[in-house]
């Protein structure tokens, strides 16, 4: 059945099947091409008669993963101008007072899309719940930093589509007043961004962070020097009209080029301490100290100013980085001789490899090298956060996805919590493996409806003292206190802060 609702840009018609209505592809801002592809988001042009709102809208220029990763997770890109879109599923259109979620996927700034099946906002609409999810300026339209032009692109698309949720999320039925974001990885570390920011106050009544950080964030200066390196190699000159008159396939050939130089030479001195320390040696265009969008990193502005804090859930999977070792071939290669080393070139002191081998006395140097990484890039800075936002006394709850996927050697990796969060297990066979268990998905998409709807995912919140973490496993979840806290506070003791 056809419904048609109207929004900021004139009226769209998507289709309702079980109950629920979807609309997809829906414009929040004008197509960001050309001249427009580095100035700040601008309000979408009014389109005549009804938009047809059925089909999955067009992606921000990316190039697949390394076949690797690709076969495990797949790749986006759907081509087009109108690229900054955003779905709608809910339970409710003329309806009144839902509770909404909006949705920002990661792909560490340079990849991803709303457009894929384990982001399937059905279930949540199932559950009472307005869905919408965003698509964002990535790579170098979105994060390269130009002396001519705004920084900070893609994180003012996301708040401008926020501020399209506040002004059309009624008419699907949504609360605009009952707002939570919730993002992973790169969408998790826009999550502390958009929280810390004073740019967004009054769109967001909560958020849930997954596998995020308050750290990769560079400076304007060192960000330039990436995109001098792009432009040298795209034999242009560093500017906003240089840039606005590449190709899609241009922009992919800079993003790539960049990305491959800095993963064969991760020099400070040639890209700048913060573009390493930020971007983790794996991510080459992110968010940048602006003074405007983030005037200071997420974690200490969410120190200095608690005003900005809202009620929040994080969390971290047991082994984030097994995604980026173990199906490239990058464990193999280390051995305890290597390990030391390989741990260096992250900054931490390789004093810290015995600590977790102590813990963990049937594990590889892999393995241990996955540990430590996985704890550096994303438990250590959600618990500082967390204890950041519950020593102010706002609301905070913790997790850790605990279950390992059926995929050998995956563990519970980076993005495996995605489809049982949305309660679409079944969508991602090739990153959970077959018969992924139905009942973790029950628990944990029930957890962030709870949260979503109530403040409230079900178990005690983290606090300084008690520091109580949600476990999520099968066949059963649970509650620690403070898990593997001895070995966090080491790790911590070790790295050294460029």
């Amino acid at each position: 059945m056809e419904t048609i609702v109207s929004v900021t840009g004139g009226k769209v018609r998507g289709r309702t099947e079980d109950g629920i209505s979807k609309f997809f592809g829906i414009p929040y801002a004008a197509a960001p091409v050309g001249p427009l592809r580095f100035e700040a988001p601008r309000p979408v042009a009014e389109w005549p008669g009804v938009r047809d709102a059925v089909e999955y809208g067009p992606t921000c220029a990316q190039s697949p993963y390394p076949p690797p990763i690709h076969a495990i997770i797949g790749s986006d890109h759907i081509p087009g101008d109108e690229y900054l879109n955003v779905n709608v599923w809910t339970p409710e259109v003329g309806g009144a007072g839902r509770p909404v979620l909006v949705w920002i996927h990661g792909g560490a700034f340079v990849r991803g899309s709303n457009a894929r099946e384990m982001y399937d906002g059905s279930t949540f609409a199932r559950d009472g719940v307005v869905v919408v999810s965003i698509n964002y300026r990535l790579g170098i339209s979105g994060f390269a930093a130009l002396r001519d032009a705004p920084l900070n692109r893609g994180l003012r698309d996301q708040i401008f589509a926020l501020e399209w949720v506040r002004d059309n999320v009624a008419a699907f039925g949504g609360d605009p007043g009952n707002v939570t974001i919730f993002g992973e990885s790169a969408g998790g570390m826009s999550v502390i961004d958009l929280i810390s920011s004073p740019r967004t106050t009054g769109l967001f009544r909560r958020a849930i962070a997954q596998s995020g950080n308050g750290s990769a964030v560079g400076t304007a200066e060192d960000a330039y020097k990436v995109t001098e390196h792009v432009a040298t190699v795209l034999g242009i000159e560093p500017t906003a009209a240089a840039f606005g008159a590449l190709t899609p396939d241009q922009l992919r050939e800079g993003q790539d080029s960049v990305a491959a130089a800095l993963a064969t030479d991760p020099d400070p001195e040639r890209w700048g301490a913060s573009t390493i320390a930020g971007g983790f040696g794996v991510m080459s265009f992110f968010p940048v100290l602006d003074g405007e969008v983030l005037a200071d990193r997420p974690i200490e502005a969410l120190a200095a100013h608690p005003e900005r804090q809202v009620p929040l859930l994080i969390g971290w999977n047991a082994d984030e980085f097994r995604l980026f070792t173990v199906p490239t071939g990058v464990a193999a290669g280390i051995t305890a001789e290597v390990l030391p080393f390989a741990v260096a070139r992250y900054g931490v002191d390789p004093a810290i490899v015995a600590d977790y081998s102590a813990t963990r006395p049937d594990a590889t140097p892999a393995d241990v090298f996955a540990a430590i990484v996985s704890d550096l890039a994303f438990r250590d800075d959600s618990v500082r956060i967390a204890e950041t936002v519950a020593a102010a006394g706002t609301p905070t709850f913790a997790y850790e996805f605990a279950w390992p996927s059926g995929v050998d050697g995956l563990g519970a990796c980076h993005a495996l919590e995605i489809p049982f969060v949305f309660d679409q297990a079944a969508a991602a066979p090739t990153l959970t493996g077959e018969n992924p268990p139905q009942q973790l998905a029950t628990d944990m998409h029930g957890a962030w409806v709870r949260f979503a709807t109530e403040g409230d995912p079900g178990w005690p919140p983290f606090d300084p003292t008690g520091r109580t973490v949600r476990i999520f496993d099968a066949p059963r979840s649970s509650e620690a206190t403070d898990p593997r806290g001895e070995e966090l506070r080491a790790l911590r003791a070790a790295y050294r802060t460029p």
